[in-house]
């Protein structure tokens, strides 16, 4: 691993990047030997706009009153953005023979989209086939049963599934992305439209391949966007009203990745952090100003899992499509701008994360690296322990996330696995076959000691509690 320091001042709201568009957005074939004809400019039809979604979106409701069960997971990573459950009843730490019951199961449309969970609901973004609509599901954490729907057309086709982000909630408003960049905001309780924006009509957003996985940000009442389209980078929406609050400026015209936005604070500045496709940029949370960036940091064909702060200015940036690895930086105030520092770099095979961002826990990082080895890394720089190659999990693409102390690993063939995360070494408590798959890709949620599963087509709800 490298150990280099690469330091660069970062002027505030005037930073220079790179020009850098994904590969991810080249593609289709070239067909050679035929004629060259092409159409006059006024033959060519104009490109109807599409119909808001508030003309087109249906709302159903049955009725039901779901309990309010304890525990909640109400975005993506959890309320702390570090997809650790800090609250909950004890769990088990072994299972039965044929693993942690499970309390119901659903199918769902083929995707890899997680819930968020509040109050005894769980809030999917899902995906009708048959009729070509994105559908924001409510259903009850108790049963799995519907409490309220709402849909809109989409024209989207098979992907490696369709939708892929984690709706944000809170008592009052459910904002979800869909897998063409459509984003909604709905009444918490009922499931009614607020207010929805097309983020490719509105913006110019270029859909990322394998369709939008930026999951959406509400924080104090604002729902927070990356668009990364022609003009603006970020915005800032009311979700109460649906007015526009701030648009960052977007000059060299980053585009949207599958990453998503999370917030840190730094030298008691609050911001908002989003590996965009020409490098990482930080936005104030309160003015949409561009505080600094840091073009460095590029993630070649996908750039998929969000940033980790882990205080004190540091950032864990991970990668691995196109052998990014891991870097962590340290971000100082210095003067009106920003100072970005490389403290420590890890190369694909030391530590990466293809597409489940890592976590840091009790002062280590733990990440399931590309060819699927298990990692406990040390932010300085240090590999602590790694699982042994000729026991992968999996391809390395399926979710995890840490709860009483427990690790809670699916991989991408559908087995659970029990891990106790400690710097003293792998030490594996259980493991149960959950689905018989080949794509379990999609992010975990459990509240209450529900662990909340799925893969391409099927939703599961298993408990893990102790008692």
């Amino acid at each position: 691993m490298g150990l280099d320091r690469i330091d660069t001042i970062i002027p505030a709201a005037t930073a220079a990047v790179a020009t850098v568009v994904l590969a991810v957005w080249l593609g289709g074939s070239v067909v050679t030997g035929l004629p060259q004809r092409l159409p006059e400019v006024e033959e060519q039809p104009e490109r109807e706009p599409a119909r808001p979604i508030a003309e087109t979106g249906e709302h159903r409701a049955t009725g039901l009153e779901p309990p309010e069960l304890s525990g909640s997971w109400p975005r993506f990573r959890n309320a702390g953005f570090d997809n650790i459950a800090h609250e909950g009843p004890a769990l088990a730490r072994s299972w039965p023979a044929d693993g942690p019951p499970v309390l119901w199961s659903l199918e769902v449309g083929e995707g890899h989209a997680g819930a968020a969970v509040l109050n005894g609901r769980i809030y999917i973004t899902d995906f009708d086939a048959e009729l070509r609509r994105d559908v924001i599901r409510c259903l009850s954490l108790e049963d799995g049963r519907e409490v309220w729907s709402f849909s809109y057309p989409a024209n989207v086709t098979r992907k490696y599934g369709m939708s892929r982000t984690v709706p944000a909630v809170t008592d009052d408003y459910v904002l979800s992305i869909g897998p063409k960049a459509h984003v909604v905001c709905l009444d918490t309780a009922t499931g009614e439209l607020r207010w929805a924006i097309d983020l490719v009509e509105e913006y110019g957003t270029r859909v990322p391949s394998w369709y939008t996985g930026q999951c959406p940000l509400i924080d104090d009442g604002r729902a927070i966007i990356a668009p990364g389209g022609n003009e603006v980078l970020m915005i800032a929406v009311d979700c109460e009203t649906g007015e526009l609050v701030w648009e960052t400026p977007n000059p060299d015209r980053w585009g949207m990745t599958h990453s998503s936005i999370i917030p840190t604070e730094i030298d008691g500045e609050r911001m908002y952090l989003y590996p965009a496709s020409g490098g990482l940029a930080a936005v104030s949370a309160e003015t949409g100003e561009m505080l600094w960036t840091d073009p460095t940091w590029r993630v070649s064909f996908a750039n998929v899992p969000a940033p980790v702060p882990i205080g004190e200015g540091r950032i864990l940036l991970s990668g691995g499509y196109g052998g990014a690895g891991s870097r962590m930086i340290q971000v100082t105030r210095q003067g009106d701008g920003y100072r970005v520092e490389t403290l420590a770099s890890f190369t694909e095979r030391e530590f990466s994360a293809e597409q489940h961002t890592p976590i840091y826990y009790d002062g280590y990082l733990y990440g399931v690296i590309v060819g699927g080895q298990l990692v406990c890394a040390h932010p300085a720089g240090e590999i602590v322990w790694a699982t042994d190659r000729r026991e992968p999990f999996g391809a390395g693409r399926g979710p995890y996330l840490i709860a009483d102390d427990l690790l809670f690993l699916l991989t991408d063939t559908g087995e659970l696995v029990l891990v106790e995360p400690s710097p003293a070494g792998y030490r594996e408590l259980d493991r149960a076959v959950i689905f018989d798959a080949d794509q379990a890709f999609g992010p975990m949620a459990i509240a209450g000691g529900r662990l909340l599963v799925r893969d391409e087509t099927t939703l599961k709800c298993l408990d893990v509690r102790s008692e």
